[in-house]
């Protein structure tokens, strides 16, 4: 299969997780903002366990952010013309590699792991 092939097989898939991605960003950004310390509303136990709550939402966030990012540099290798091929030394990346991740811009050989 050639890379353009490859593009026109992933572009669909790349973009319906971007979409997810995203929208479950929106869904988690209340739970991602700062936790008010009114000591009279709130226990001190409460406070602590809405500041881990946050910390565990903003890293998952972080993570998803990272993802998107990937993502959205995919999308604009198709764009380009250049999804599918090695960023380093400019031959194809395999298809079973990008089966794998499609956000994937090396080939095996050089990222290393070959």
């Amino acid at each position: 299969m050639t890379p353009e092939d490859l593009a026109a097989r992933f572009k669909p898939q790349l973009e319906a997780e971007l979409a997810e991605l995203r929208s479950a960003s929106q869904d988690t950004a209340q739970t991602r903002k700062p936790v008010e310390l009114d000591q009279q509303s709130v226990g001190r136990l409460s406070r602590m366990d809405a500041l881990q709550n946050q910390a565990m939402a903003n890293a998952v966030d972080g993570r998803r952010q990272h993802r998107i990012t990937a993502i959205e540099a995919a999308l604009q290798r198709i764009a380009e013309d250049e999804f599918g091929y090695c960023e380093s030394c400019g031959e194809p990346i395999p298809e079973k590699r990008l089966e794998l991740d499609p956000t994937f811009t090396q080939c095996v050989s050089c990222r290393g792991g070959g």
